[in-house]
């Protein structure tokens, strides 16, 4: 099965030339991605990016019964290959079945450390159970893809020593020191024994509200997803942190990533900003700010150095609810200058690694899109999210699906959105065709092919429209819409919006386009 579900991998990478957001396959969801260059353990000598997260493979609830690794190699971040299964706790020390609480355990977000024992690398996984006394468990791997085995048993074998909580992360600092970090609502951290990786080293306390919780009162308003860099001598804590009422003029929500800094693993700390805001907030045409994808959810992720690149890695929801999240990455800088942190706060775009910006003579799938929008206010409720327009569908592997990820629910007023294309590959041509892959759903209206903006109003140029009679056969076909470019190139976005007198009542399902020179 894992060679099976590897090739499956390579044939998508092949396809839609990977690395674009979200960066694994469609039908793949990983959220709470924990990135880390480690070195190969097949090739000595050459890194691999490694990212470690849940599994939402349960589809009703969060996360899954098991934890999968993807990596690729740092010269080539399309290149992603499934490493399969490195850890599953349904099953005590004897081998018996775990089954507290009326089911197995739930693996929430992981993370990982690399750690040097008798000369050797050793890894180090929180798998994140919160399950029947076990939600410090520490396994151990003489690989960074596994697979794990628990190493804190207690007596019963059936559950674990050790000082951990919701969310836990591990930092090996360069003198060897190692740390940890937890906490939903209230931060923790302490200073770890190295000869059990779970428990607090004698002599030391655990640090409480490391960073102010978002009930009390601080800016930090700390969430959860604790995780820990070191970036130039600097110590930089990431989590998810709930914004304030009003705050960027939305309303609260924790579906962003923030960060804070110290020079030591345990604080203080000094609130740095923003790093990623899963809503993906921009400027409507009266000014204000709006939300151009989930109005909410969560999202957990962190920092990492690829080459010379700095990268914040998130998830993003796919779906109406919150159990099929998504891979995401997106470019940072990070200056540190004296005693200060700055790192940029990352755009949600389509592009992921390709920040060169997608290829519009190459086909995309629909489900990259990065705006949804739809003709009224999204309204939730949790965990159901009401979509009045457009969303990306979550489908998965074992579905056998004919499109992958289709964006549905597409409605009078919804617009859905694309950043960024590369149109240098068309520079010279005033005229170009898009084809639209979709499957009508017998509404007659049309479909308006914007540029730059999702709406005049906004800095979009409409350069092409296509009609839909609501006669045509509801099966897949492929609109030819003719566009004018002007001469373009460069990176821009791209927008379909969409129209009816049918209020509710979606057009069609989207599955991919691509352009052509005409």
């Amino acid at each position: 099965m894992r060679r099976l579900i590897s090739a499956i991998a390579a044939l998508f990478a092949v396809l839609s030339l990977g690395a674009q957001n979200p960066y694994l396959p469609l039908w793949e969801h990983i959220p709470d991605g924990e990135p880390y260059v480690f070195e190969d353990p097949d090739n000595p000598g050459r890194q691999r990016v490694y990212v470690y997260g849940s599994h939402d493979n349960l589809r009703s609830s969060y996360c899954g019964l098991d934890q999968v690794v993807w990596s690729a190699p740092v010269e080539d971040l399309s290149a992603w290959r499934y490493d399969g299964v490195i850890f599953t706790s349904r099953y005590g020390a004897d081998g018996s079945l775990l089954n507290y609480g009326g089911r197995a355990d739930l693996l929430f977000a992981p993370d990982v450390a690399e750690v040097i024992e008798n000369g050797k690398k050793v890894y180090y996984l929180c798998p994140n159970v919160q399950n029947g006394g076990r939600q410090n468990l520490i396994a151990k791997s003489s690989r960074p893809d596994g697979p794990f085995e628990v190493c804190n048993w207690a007596p019963d074998g059936r559950t674990t020593f050790g000082v951990f909580g919701f969310d836990p992360a591990l930092f090996v600092d360069d003198d060897g020191r190692v740390y940890g970090y937890w906490g939903f609502g209230r931060s923790n951290g302490a200073e770890l024994d190295p000869a059990t990786m779970c428990t607090v080293k004698e002599g030391t306390e655990i640090v409480q509200d490391m960073v102010s919780g978002y009930e009390q009162d601080g800016v930090f308003r700390f969430y959860e997803a604790s995780s820990m860099r070191k970036i130039e001598g600097k110590y930089v804590f990431i989590y998810s942190r709930v914004t304030s009422p009003g705050e960027f003029g939305l309303p609260a929500c924790n579906y962003t990533l923030a960060y804070a800094y110290s020079d030591h693993p345990l604080g203080p700390f000094t609130y740095g900003g923003t790093l990623i805001d899963g809503r993906g907030r921009s400027v409507g045409a009266d000014g204000k700010t709006v939300v151009t994808a989930n109005v909410g959810g969560n999202t957990h992720g962190s920092l990492c150095k690829i080459g010379s690149k700095w990268w914040v890695f998130y998830h993003r929801q796919s779906g109406i609810d919150e159990f099929s999240r998504q891979a995401m990455v997106a470019p940072v800088t990070v200056k540190v200058t004296g005693s200060s942190v700055e790192i940029s706060e990352a755009e949600y775009t389509s592009e992921g690694f390709r920040t060169e910006g997608l290829n519009p003579l190459q086909r995309q799938p629909a489900g990259l899109a990065c705006h949804y929008t739809g003709p009224s206010e999204i309204k939730t409720t949790y965990p159901n999210y009401y979509f009045s327009g457009s969303y990306v569908e979550a489908t998965y592997l074992e579905d056998n699906a004919a499109h992958l990820a289709p964006v549905v629910n597409n409605t009078s007023g919804s617009t859905v959105g694309y950043k960024y294309l590369n149109f240098s590959a068309l520079k010279g041509y005033r005229k170009a065709v898009l084809h639209l892959e979709l499957l009508p759903l017998g509404v007659e209206g049309t479909i308006e092919v914007l540029l730059d903006g999702p709406s005049p109003e906004q800095g979009g140029t409409v350069i092409g429209k296509a009609a839909l009679s609501g006669a045509e056969p509801q099966q897949d076909c492929e609109l030819a819409i003719p566009v004018k470019l002007g001469r373009i190139s460069g990176k821009h976005a791209i927008y379909f919006r969409f129209d009816s007198t049918e209020a509710g009542k979606s057009l069609c399902e989207m599955y991919s386009f691509l352009f052509t020179a005409n």
